[in-house]
């Protein structure tokens, strides 16, 4: 019995040991942790899926800098605006319904809003081309806000261009959209995204942000002050759950939405479609920041790129997905200064160099 428990604990030591050894050699490990050294970043944790599938889920550093607990594939992170996709399919699911159109001017949700929003379109709030801005520099991010206050806050704030003629991009209108989908279903957006996406999607650990809850695996966010890393700044409950990006969520989670995005489990063809176009304005050119909704569509080393980044209470996020090679890269990070897109297009010009990976 003793012989077999003590071959056993060899047995993984030396499986452990043949992993950090691949891992010391690894064009990706060694990439990866260069990385992390140069940006100075706590922990990461970094999906590869080809064609829907998980070819590498890992983690480097600590997902807790004062316990001492390492990343993991598990390890939840806070999206940022990686966030902004979820609500982007939601509306699109809406459409899909006939409970929305994209051309429908905003004044159909929301009645009592300023006259100029009657100019506004559900398209040009999902491209951020609608003239509306971000949150005002006097916004007090420590201040519990109910949705109806939020709203006016945004109402209150004149557009900054006429809708469609220019492209800028807009928490405040995902916010808005947000709001949108809940006048629409009668549920909080974060309960519609749970019902229509994450449980179907069998994402279990992606929710919406709670500093209350005990999330088992959740790591901490840090900044950096002046070289020093510190922990992230308090925001008030209310400001972590609006739909500009405000979920919890694993690579491994993520994993599940790379593959349903290969299919029609949510959305149709059609409907995908239009989300990774790069929308037009209404002279009929693309807009300038190259967006569809919830997505930023790029040409990078002649690979077709759809992409978002995300950015928010001490961490930063990446989903970069190559449709016509069918890779995807995710990175998600625990510190405000990371660069986690330089990251993701490092790791999938490794595996896009020979056309498979290293």
């Amino acid at each position: 019995m003793y012989l077999k428990i003590i071959t056993l604990i060899l047995g993984i030591l030396s499986a452990t040991q043949l992993f950090a050894a691949d891992q010391a050699t690894d064009p990706v490990s060694v990439f990866v942790r260069t990385e992390m050294r140069n940006q100075h970043i706590p922990g990461l944790t970094l999906l590869v899926s080809k064609n829907g599938k998980p070819i590498r889920t890992e983690g480097y550093g600590v997902s807790n800098l004062e316990l001492n607990v390492p990343a993991r594939p598990e390890t939840i992170f806070q999206s940022g605006s990686v966030g902004k996709q979820f609500t982007a399919t939601a509306v699109m699911m809406l459409v899909e319904a006939g409970k929305v159109g994209l051309e429908d001017p905003l004044t159909r949700y929301f009645p009592e809003a300023p006259s100029s929003w009657k100019h506004v379109t559900v398209r040009e709030l999902l491209s951020h081309t609608a003239g509306f801005t971000d949150y005002p520099k006097d916004f007090d991010e420590q201040k519990d806000y109910t949705e109806e206050q939020l709203l006016k806050i945004v109402e209150a704030i004149p557009l900054a261009y006429p809708p469609g003629t220019s492209w800028s991009y807009s928490n405040l209108g995902y916010l808005t959209l947000g709001i949108l989908i809940h006048k629409v279903t009668g549920e909080f957006y974060g309960d519609f995204l749970q019902q229509r996406i994450f449980r179907p999607l069998e994402m279990s650990t992606t929710r919406i942000i709670s500093e209350a809850d005990i999330i088992p695996n959740r790591a901490a966010g840090y900044r950096l002050v002046n070289g020093e890393v510190k922990n992230q700044e308090w925001v008030s409950p209310s400001l972590n759950t609006t739909a500009d990006g405000s979920l919890y969520f694993s690579i491994l989670d993520l994993a599940k939405w790379d593959a349903a995005l290969y299919t029609e489990r949510l959305l149709k063809k059609s409907s995908l479609a239009q989300i990774w176009t790069v929308a037009p304005l209404r002279n009929g050119r693309p807009n300038s920041g190259h967006y569809g909704y919830g997505w930023f569509i790029e040409v990078q080393d002649g690979h077709r790129l759809i992409e978002h980044e995300g950015e928010w209470q001490g961490f930063e996020t990446q989903i970069s997905r190559y449709v016509d090679d069918e890779l995807t890269v995710v990175v998600l990070t625990n510190l405000a200064e990371a660069k986690p897109d330089l990251i993701a297009h490092g790791v999938a010009r490794l595996y896009l160099r020979n056309g498979a990976p290293p």
